[in-house]
């Protein structure tokens, strides 16, 4: 196949790739029969990932493009294979030769229409029998699906398709940098916080035909996936359960720090100031872990209620804001100390007062050592 400058190709079919020479050549073949078929000005990447079977030799041979990755992980081998493509469109699958590229004609079509990421699903195409485990069918692929339309407003059916095609400037806007499988996720992550133009195509799916254990491990790189997912679902994860316990402990310590209350028939005294002053301390820690996973993993680009937040609770402002809080409970600490003085250290009744004062501090503590945090997590740093 003729290679040609970036910006006269339309497709680049991207394989990621480590020891897989018993089905390399038969993918590869697929590809470019795909390319030629339709009609498509494009080539076939293969981003070998340090193959010691002579898959490299294989690929060339076969009329692909060898793009050599260092480090290891699916991520790290996509993130350089699609890096190094020169088509506007990009769609990458796997060299086990269970996905067809002769359908990548269904992905073209809808990026032709203006769609900037299409997604492959097994769920709503043909599953070859044997082809996907129960385990994966029916618990893994949906919990993690819902998850993911959950807590980042996309509408998918099967979040683990190994197919999937995207726009180059797609691909640049998503800002990608997972180097294991959690690739996978952190696409649609993105993809659904950027508010990509994202649809689905139905594909097929075939029983792996290497004869040999395939690199996914089901426990391990399910947790993997889940935990990515739930630490970049912090905002409904934790920020608003935080700012909820918040409140309902500053409406406690409104009513009752002044003295005791009837609420109709119910009698509340300083007892509800405990689990009050617990609900603040407990959901300010929520709101500041937030901040803390927004600010590592670059989230708050991509939300605007997080992005204001970020403007607010600058490093400059938690470290003011903590320092007041604390000296405020400071504050009440020796107001307790000077009537406990002035009473000649006789008996003294001081729970509401000292419960606020307890309060304060923490929070205090809590934001201005997390705003300490959260400004080095911010230093820009030069990727590897």
């Amino acid at each position: 196949m003729q290679t040609l400058e970036r910006e006269t190709l339309q497709v680049s079919i991207v394989i990621p790739c480590l020891n897989e020479a018993k089905t390399l050549g038969t993918v590869i073949d697929r590809a470019r029969l795909a390319l030629d078929t339709y009609g498509y000005r494009g080539e076939v990447v293969v981003a070998d990932n340090g193959s010691t079977d002579g898959s490299q030799q294989i690929a060339a041979t076969h009329g692909a493009r060898v793009v050599p990755v260092a480090e290891r992980g699916y991520g790290s081998a996509l993130l350089g294979g699609i890096r190094a493509a020169r088509g506007e469109f990009v769609v990458m699958g796997d060299a086990d030769d269970t996905y067809d590229f002769m359908e990548i004609d269904r992905f073209v079509e809808h990026w032709r229409s203006g769609h900037e990421f299409v997604m492959g699903t097994r769920l709503r195409g043909a599953i070859e029998a044997g082809a996907m485990p129960p385990l994966h069918r029916y618990l893994g692929t949906p919990v993690l699906t819902f998850l993911i339309n959950l807590f980042f407003g996309t509408r998918l059916s099967d979040c683990n398709s190994g197919i999937r095609g995207f726009t180059r400037a797609a691909f640049e806007r998503m800002q990608l940098h997972s180097t294991g499988m959690e690739f996978a996720s952190e696409m649609l992550i993105k993809a659904g916080l950027l508010g990509l133009a994202t649809t689905e195509v139905p594909v097929s799916l075939r029983v792996d035909r290497r004869e040999r254990p395939p690199h996914l491990r089901t426990w391990r790189d399910g947790w993997r996936h889940l935990r990515f997912i739930l630490t970049y679902g912090a905002d409904r994860l934790f920020l608003i359960p935080g700012i909820a316990m918040v409140l309902v402990g500053l409406i406690g310590f409104a009513l009752l720090v002044g003295g005791p209350v009837r609420l109709g028939g119910l009698f509340m005294d300083f007892h509800f100031l405990f689990p009050s002053a617990l609900l603040v301390i407990c959901g300010t820690q929520l709101i500041v872990l937030t901040s803390l996973v927004d600010a590592y993993t670059g989230l708050a680009r991509y939300k605007p209620l997080a992005k204001t937040f970020r403007r607010l609770l600058t490093f400059e402002n938690g470290l003011v804001a903590g320092a007041l809080l604390f000296v405020a409970g400071l504050a009440v600490n020796l107001t307790i100390v000077a009537a406990w003085l002035d009473h000649l250290g006789a008996e003294l009744f001081a729970v509401r007062p000292a419960i606020l004062a307890m309060t304060l501090m923490a929070v205090g503590v809590q934001v201005f050592f997390s705003a300490f945090l959260v400004g080095v997590l911010q230093i820009p740093r030069r990727e590897s």
